[in-house]
């Protein structure tokens, strides 16, 4: 039985990247909540709800936590930008999460370095089902861009410094990409029961450059990216 149920929610961290989303929803009805508008409506003849969770984990959880308890949403996809950190991974190539993690967690040495106290969990799965369906969407939207599947990991801060990313790199050789919400949103998901998948497009390499490149990718291409992957998701489940 598949995981993807009909009221789905599409998620973003920046308004740049939902724009054109929003564009395309017909019969668009605003709540507003805890100071975020939720945009319901529909797409594709599919019930979805358009939400900007703002940046960081903090934010994105309480958005996650809304839009599971006062919306029942029971399928969540973010889409947006991230930092590469994996030498395979390039400015425009498109990350599929298949786990997260929090790269800021250290509660040592009471838990091991990255591990969420008290759960026994320091890397949280994407949903399989809905992954899948989020990389041949992808692949439909963006036949000619390099997809990666695997590690995100996520933490508040921008990464903007090559020291940093090659920290990061040492200590999670594995990881793909560098975010600020998707390991808080797959946790809350996972408490819930809630099906949960991510899609980033590379927009820098977390490195010295970092700002500059990312400030000019958002502007240029995160929303019409973001548009053309969740339609072709959205069409195919």
């Amino acid at each position: 039985m598949s995981s993807i149920v009909s009221r789905i929610a599409i998620v973003s961290a920046m308004q740049e990247e939902l724009t054109a989303v929003l564009a395309l929803m017909q019969g668009q009805q605003k709540q507003t909540i805890a100071g975020r508008d939720f945009w319901l409506g529909q797409l594709h003849g599919r019930e979805v709800i358009v939400v900007l969770s703002r940046i960081g984990k903090v934010a994105a959880a309480t958005t996650a936590t809304i839009l599971i308890e006062r919306f029942g949403v029971q399928s969540l996809v973010f889409t947006g930008v991230a930092g590469g950190l994996h030498p395979s991974v390039q400015v425009g190539d498109m990350v599929v999460a298949t786990e997260f993690l929090h790269h800021d967690m250290d509660a040592s040495p009471l838990f091991p370095r990255f591990e969420v106290p008290l759960t026994g969990v320091s890397r949280f799965a994407a949903d399989v089902v809905l992954s899948v369906e989020l990389a041949s969407a992808v692949s439909r939207a963006l036949p000619h861009a390099r997809l990666h599947l695997g590690l995100m990991v996520s933490g508040d801060r921008f990464v903007s410094t090559t020291a940093e990313s090659q920290a990061l790199q040492a200590v999670v050789p594995d990881a793909l990409a560098v975010e600020m919400e998707g390991a808080a949103i797959a946790q809350v998901c996972l408490d819930y029961g809630v099906a949960f998948a991510a899609v980033r497009t590379i927009s820098d390499r977390a490195d010295d450059a970092a700002h500059g490149d990312f400030l000019q990718f958002v502007q240029t291409t995160a929303s019409p990216y973001s548009a053309a992957i969740v339609v072709q998701l959205l069409m195919a489940i």
